[in-house]
């Protein structure tokens, strides 16, 4: 019996219990899992967590300071902007953005970079010779002078971005799923399963697949965090989301002008982006240990 037939023969309860035993220890996951999750449900709620529109300007509020500091509004806990809007909302609002322009990027170059490597992987010969000359043309382009050429070409927007990094950053995911697939194609249970007659489909989903997918999400896991980065690079620089959407990017980017006169206009988004970041990483860090094959048993 493979191994994948033992796990899938165990209970549901039991496959959950056993994750847990080794996820509860690990406080790198658990930090980054409970950061992360703090930061979705904020995002969600959003409208209930602050009555303000982010796309609401008062003038006569503008760049009203937190609510650490001298000269506060009550009805503003982390100040407004240049243009009156409040900081909170805007930065609760921008969450959803950078959640949703991670996410997104990151499945569509897992799905380009998971086939390609598994295809290369599994067959090898000449798939492998031309999914490996499409990795090196890959590699050979800088992913933030392409990303910025094309979306200054095409205009900045939501779905520009996401469709540009979607299809810049599937590179790792082949790399790292044709090397994985490489090192279980032979194994024992592969080769029983194909003994008995199991179409490549079946073998490429049921055997090889449940024992590599714990580096797809390490690599899904980085990805999102290299997106959400790179998101934030290009609103910075004007060619990433537009205003007036909120986004972590363009909120630093507008507050740079008064970097030397009110620095928490750049510190509260930065910050943010940072511990998402961190807390993305850390995650798949942690299921990457706890989802390991020899960690199964």
């Amino acid at each position: 019996m493979s191994t994948t037939e033992y796990i899938q023969e165990l209970p549901r309860e039991t496959r959950l219990a056993q994750f847990f035993r080794r996820a509860l220890p690990h406080r790198g996951f658990l930090f980054g899992a409970g950061t992360l999750l703090v930061i979705v449900v904020l995002a969600i709620f959003a409208p209930v967590l602050t009555s303000h529109d982010p796309y609401t300007q008062d003038l006569f509020a503008r760049m009203k300071p937190p609510f650490w500091m001298e000269g506060t509004d009550p009805s503003h806990l982390l100040g407004t902007d240049h243009l009156g809007r409040d900081y909170l909302a805007r930065l609760l609002y921008g969450a959803r953005i950078s959640l949703m322009i991670g996410l997104a990027a990151a499945v569509i170059s897992g799905l380009i970079g998971t086939t390609l490597g598994v295809a290369a992987g599994y067959f090898g010969g000449r798939v492998d010779m031309v999914v490996s000359f499409l990795i090196n043309v890959r590699l050979a382009m800088p992913v933030v002078l392409v990303a910025l050429a094309v979306v200054a070409l095409l205009g900045g927007s939501l779905n520009v971005v996401i469709g540009v990094l979607g299809l810049l950053l599937w590179d790792r995911f082949a790399v790292v799923m044709r090397s994985s697939v490489m090192q279980v194609r032979d194994l024992e249970y592969v080769n029983a399963a194909k003994a008995v007659g199991c179409s490549t489909l079946r073998v490429l989903l049921s055997e090889i697949m449940p024992n590599v997918v714990n580096n797809l999400i390490v690599v899904l896991t980085l990805e999102m965090a290299h997106a959400i980065l790179l998101e934030a690079a290009l609103s910075f620089l004007g060619l990433g989301v537009q205003p007036p959407t909120p986004s972590w990017g363009l909120m630093i980017s507008e507050g740079k002008n008064m970097l030397l006169f009110e620095p928490w206009l750049i510190a509260i988004p930065g910050v943010c982006l940072f511990v998402l970041v961190l807390a993305i990483n850390l995650m798949g860090d942690g299921l990457r240990d706890v989802t390991a094959p020899e960690n199964r048993g």
